[in-house]
């Protein structure tokens, strides 16, 4: 099969474990059950079909290095699990508007856009030949999100959108990306086991056996600067309905909630650690209460599903599919056009890949 071109937006942690990623699993067989990632032959195409071809960042100490060596630079603090070889692709300085809060400009190193002119995205994915775009982008990122995503449109780029600003669950981008005949996929990638899909599927078992949920919550700590980016509220509202609205879409009726990032614990670095909190009710009215921890390198949990979403999205090009890709937007992502239960929207995805599903 040919290649995959893929661009990316943010060289930050997320991306420094998705390009090692494609590394350490090049030489996979095809038939390995390999942790993480649906197939390593998905309808055709093998992890190693990925080549990143562009890059943008804001951080001054990344822009104009290797996309090799700038995944690794400071405030980056992903595992090294991979040795990444010269890629040849230069990270571009990408237009900053809400992509950095004030309080990270110190920590992201923000280039001076007076220095350094932003590049024009759009020209610089149509040069690389790009064919995916993958974003990145810090939580909160709403303007700099939607030119982006128009900057994929222009240049015939189909959209993956790992962030929560909502996109490919929009009417009105999808319909953006239907009239251009390209695809689009999110929003707000979900981990391989994280918080999000675990508490999920203690929501689901509860229901599915008939208890009765009173309330819930979920908080996370991290060290990494996702979480040192949502220390401010304003920052992650929507991720907050991203993630709430992922658990309560599982639950016949209302449901309290809390659901969220809720500490920044600098000496944590890219672990990330999640306390879920449940209680219910079960015959008799009888209390029941479910207390669970789950500890995690945060980057690598989600790294195996985007490229499983890369390569779904590349299938959708070839297939001349446009718009929303529902199938894998409802297994890969926290709040995707159509939300069903995670068995399910596996199953879709399976038909898809089939080519027994449109989309």
């Amino acid at each position: 099969m040919a290649e995959i071109r893929v661009a990316i937006v943010g060289v930050g942690n997320s991306a420094s474990a998705l390009i090692q990623g494609v590394e350490y699993y090049k030489n996979a067989e095809e038939g390995e059950n390999v942790p993480g990632l649906m197939h390593v032959n998905f309808g055709g195409y093998h992890v190693r079909d990925i080549k990143f071809v562009a890059a943008f960042d804001v951080d001054k100490n990344k822009i104009g290095k290797d996309l090799s060596e700038a995944i690794f630079v400071k405030p980056n603090c992903c595992v090294k699990f991979a040795e990444v070889p010269k890629l040849g692709v230069k990270v571009q300085p990408g237009p900053v508007l809400d992509g950095v809060a004030e309080h990270m400009r110190g920590t992201f190193n923000v280039y001076n856009e007076e220095e350094i002119k932003p590049a024009d995205v759009a020209s610089v994915l149509r040069e690389a030949g790009a064919e995916i775009l993958v974003n990145y982008l810090p939580v909160g990122s709403y303007n700099a999100t939607r030119v982006y995503a128009q900057a994929a449109l222009d240049a015939g780029c189909a959209f993956v959108n790992c962030i929560p600003e909502f996109i490919a669950s929009d009417p009105l981008w999808r319909r953006k990306f239907e009239e251009k005949g390209l695809p689009v996929a999110g929003d707000d990638v979900k981990s391989q086991l994280g918080a999000t899909i675990l508490h999920r599927n203690l929501v689901r078992l509860c229901v599915d056996r008939g208890v009765i949920v009173d309330e819930t919550y979920q908080l996370n700590l991290g060290g990494d600067t996702d979480f040192l980016n949502m220390t401010v509220e304003e920052r992650l509202k929507t991720k907050r309905v991203s993630k709430t609205e992922a658990v309560k879409s599982l639950v016949p009726y209302d449901l309290p909630t809390r659901i969220g990032p809720s500490d920044y614990v600098p000496f944590l670095g890219n672990k990330k650690i999640c306390y879920i909190w449940l209680k219910g009710r079960k015959f008799g009215d009888r209390p029941l209460t479910i207390t669970v921890k789950l500890e995690v390198e945060d980057s690598p949990n989600s790294a195996g599903v985007v490229i499983d979403v890369i390569r779904a999205v590349k299938l959708a090009l070839d297939r001349k599919i446009a718009g929303p890709l529902i199938s894998i937007s409802a297994y890969a992502f926290k709040h995707p056009p159509v939300q069903v239960p995670d068995p399910l929207a596996k199953e879709w995805v399976e038909e898809y890949i089939r080519g027994r599903r449109e989309r």
